[in-house]
């Protein structure tokens, strides 16, 4: 099974998307629709503030009548949030997601974010080790 800096390692980008807290929502769903992500990490300078996602955006500015250009992302952010180590394993990162119920992993390294996993990430990645291991089993019964 890979590491989680594996799995960065083969992301279409490199660098971190990200939101600064005073940012409006607008903003953010701009940033999101650009680079089709359902989620962004919240920077305060290089520290983790928190994550912003299409769930905050439904939760807590559309269902509760705010506007996305004036409402800032500090406002509707997810400031609890659950991280990952780059060493970290694909099943480790997997039961996180499992047991806290969420979509996205910030991967932190040296209390810097180096990257950000989606459920799909970690998905696609599960399945794609399941079909290695199948094959190698077929093939070993062949030989």
């Amino acid at each position: 099974m890979k590491t989680l800096q594996q799995l960065l390692d083969q992301k279409n980008y490199k660098n971190v998307i990200s939101i600064l807290p005073q940012q409006s929502v607008f903003d953010a769903l701009v940033l999101m629709a650009e680079y089709k992500i359902g989620a962004l990490v919240v920077l305060q300078g290089e520290q983790l503030a928190g994550i912003f996602s299409e769930r905050d955006y439904a939760r807590e500015v559309v269902l509760k009548g705010k506007t996305s250009k004036t409402t800032p992302i500090s406002e509707v952010m997810t400031s609890q949030v659950f991280a990952v180590k780059p060493e970290d394993t694909v099943d480790y990162a997997l039961s996180i997601i499992t047991d806290k119920r969420i979509r996205h992993l910030p991967v932190i390294q040296n209390n810097k974010v180096v990257g950000m996993l989606s459920i799909g990430d970690l998905v696609k990645e599960t399945i794609d080790y399941q079909q290695r291991l199948i094959q190698q089993l077929e093939q070993y019964i062949r030989s």
